[in-house]
């Protein structure tokens, strides 16, 4: 599918309904259950459509809506993995979290979200997005009892090649990890990354962000000093990569925005949603990030972006939020058709 000029998205997740789970909270649990939950998913899924579409967003998320959280979502449906017991541990070196363990081989026994994926295909003709947990992060939020080595548990390559083939056109692995263990980045992340995509012909995204909008994360970031140069560790890697879209963070950040020119020859998913904030950006705040990037990126590489997931977010502000990068990123549309040679 041939995207639009400037063609925009979102990181992953929306704010979920309060009648489905309670808003505002990550890992929230579901208010539903049995037949009336699978029908509370499959609702929720169109209400992120219709927003989404409201917005003039062009490439679609389901917003996450059939999933409590964005890792454990697709790992709950694994054998292997004990979510009864669960252990505390530090996850992205921010925050202790309650996480699963791994207590046998890891295996698949059946597709994990491809009936979701057909379902949101049938929803609208636009281009649809959907995002899997990376392999290093989903490890990051495991305690593993097993395998005794992090590189070892690979188990989305299969699922990643059954959404393409139910009609998605990108498939997005959501890694913030790749923000803080540099050295595993370069020793086995990008490589495990590859084998994940390893087949898959619709377009292949790489997250990479400084995390929700949430206490623990604000708190890290504030650690980070005038500069946040990370990216600067893991793009040039990325660059050298099949992965074809780099999803990062920018809007109200610190991060400078000449380091995604280090991303050469990949399209470049620039966020001009802060999720850290309630303030809701107006057109021209989008407007102006999207200007900056078009110094570095060309504007057919270009596309606008939130700068992660929005779940924690209430529904109105995430709302407000998409139609405000819908609008910024129609006002730079209209310059760069009216004077070409801008971009």
């Amino acid at each position: 599918m041939k995207f639009p000029l400037l063609g925009t998205t979102l990181a992953g997740s929306l704010p979920k309904p309060s009648w489905l789970a309670e808003p505002e909270k990550l890992w929230s649990p579901w208010k539903l259950e049995g037949a009336a939950l699978d029908e509370g998913k499959r609702d929720a899924v169109r209400l992120a459509v219709a927003m989404e579409e409201k917005a003039g967003i062009d490439i679609l998320s389901e917003g996450e809506q059939t999933r409590r959280h964005f890792v454990n979502g697709y790992m709950e449906k694994l054998e292997g993995i004990d979510f009864k017991n669960l252990k505390t541990v530090r996850i992205r070196n921010r925050y202790d979290a309650n996480v699963p363990r791994v207590v046998g081989p890891v295996s698949r026994p059946k597709p994990v979200h491809s009936e979701d994926a057909r379902f949101f295909r049938s929803l609208s003709t636009k281009a649809l997005k959907f995002t899997l947990p990376g392999p290093m992060t989903m490890v990051d939020t495991l305690y593993d009892e097993y395998y005794g080595s992090r590189e070892k548990l690979e188990i989305l390559n299969q699922e990643a090649l059954e959404l393409c083939a139910a009609g998605i056109d990108v498939i997005q692995f959501d890694e913030p990890a790749f923000n803080v263990y540099f050295d595993e980045v370069r020793e086995w992340g990008v490589a495990a990354l590859e084998r994940a995509r390893r087949g898959v012909t619709c377009k292949t995204a790489v997250h990479i962000c400084y995390g929700y909008g949430i206490e623990a994360n604000n708190a890290w970031k504030k650690t980070l000093g005038e500069e946040w140069r990370q990216y600067e560790q893991t793009f040039p890697l990325l660059a050298k990569s099949s992965i074809d879209q780099v999803s990062l963070e920018c809007a109200n950040s610190h991060v400078p925005i000449e380091l995604i020119g280090l991303l050469q020859g990949k399209d470049v998913l620039v966020g001009c949603i802060d999720v850290a904030s309630l303030k809701v950006e107006t057109p021209e705040d989008v407007a102006r990030t999207i200007r900056a990037a078009l110094k570095y990126v060309p504007q057919e590489r270009l596309f606008p972006c939130t700068n992660c997931g929005m779940v924690p977010l209430p529904r109105d502000v995430a709302a407000g939020k998409l139609a405000a990068l819908g609008a910024g990123a129609a006002l730079v549309r209209k310059e760069l058709v009216q004077s070409p040679v801008a971009g």
